[in-house]
């Protein structure tokens, strides 16, 4: 049986659904990318799409499908946020309506479900994880920082990602600290591996909407802990629930604070409890395997 899934050319969906895709794969499923639903061939295939690419005109291909992980989105976010189409389903109400009752589709959500969910019914909650086919920790001196971080100004539409990420390094000109910071510099999956895998510590960097609901996080989070193991973030409550073993600082002051505690100890055992429990628990090879069981 063919799974079918979403094809992202850039951003973080590039790397998630790639990640789902591998993990796919890895579990001896035949998988495709999609890029419009009415490309899809044949009767017995999976499908992982998205609630944006539905409509009465293509809904036949969810009926087809053996089973449908249809990613959706809030349809009533809060403000500011959710006057921007990033935030909210461009699903058509009555087709929601359609979608919601049918037994083969399986609605899921990586962000907390709550309210803003109500118009699809029941939404599973299923969190991004770690790409541990793609992504493996190789030692190289060579890459070795004291403190990195690999990330983009990711303008949502309000640009509050640049001030965030400003306020949060600006503190380490002057700390005399070996640092990889490496902002909208498109990265490569092989530098971008080497470098979390021989930093000390990595630091995450939420967006304004993340900081202030705490109902997600990014996936930078579950790569930075099967990598690296150590993670200090800026504080989302999602993390806290999630993933307690990531260290969340409130201020960038905290932030720079718990890096020049931790700096200097020995934080191999951690890491390495940190790394095994991702690999266990948050790959896209265990998020596979619980849609299966959903």
């Amino acid at each position: 049986m063919k799974v079918y899934i979403k094809e992202h050319k850039r951003h973080a969906g590039k790397w998630i659904y790639e990640g789902y895709k591998s993990a796919w794969t890895h579990l001896g499923y035949d998988t495709e990318y999609y890029s419009d639903l009415h490309d899809i061939k044949g009767d017995d295939y999976q499908l992982m799409a998205l609630d944006g690419d539905v409509n009465f005109s293509n809904i036949s291909k969810l009926e087809k499908a053996n089973r449908v992980y249809l990613h959706t989105q809030p349809n009533h976010f809060p403000l500011p946020w959710g006057s921007h189409p990033n935030f909210v389903s461009t699903c058509p109400l009555n087709v929601i309506d359609v979608i919601s009752k049918m037994d083969n589709v399986y609605k899921w959500s990586f962000g907390m479900v709550t309210d803003f969910h109500k118009k699809w019914g029941h939404v599973h909650e299923i969190p991004l994880a770690f790409d541990s086919i793609n992504y493996r920790p190789v030692k190289d001196k060579r890459y070795e920082f004291d403190v990195c971080f690999i990330g983009g100004w990711a303008d949502n539409g309000f640009n509050e990602k640049m001030k965030i990420i400003i306020e949060h390094l600006g503190p380490f000109k002057a700390s005399g600290l070996k640092c990889g910071f490496f902002i909208n510099k498109n990265i490569s999956h092989n530098d971008e591996n080497l470098i979390l895998s021989n930093s000390k510590i990595a630091i995450n960097i939420h967006d304004a909407y993340q900081r202030k609901l705490g109902l997600d996080t990014n996936e930078r989070t579950f790569k930075s802990l099967g990598l690296n193991g150590f993670l200090i973030s800026d504080h989302v409550e999602y993390i806290k629930n999630t993933l307690p073993n990531a260290l969340l600082a409130k201020t960038a002051k905290d932030m720079f604070d718990l890096i020049m505690e931790y700096i200097e100890k020995d934080l191999q055992a951690t890491k390495n409890k940190n790394r095994e429990d991702i690999l266990k628990n948050h790959t896209y090879k265990t998020r596979v395997q619980e849609f299966l069981s959903l």
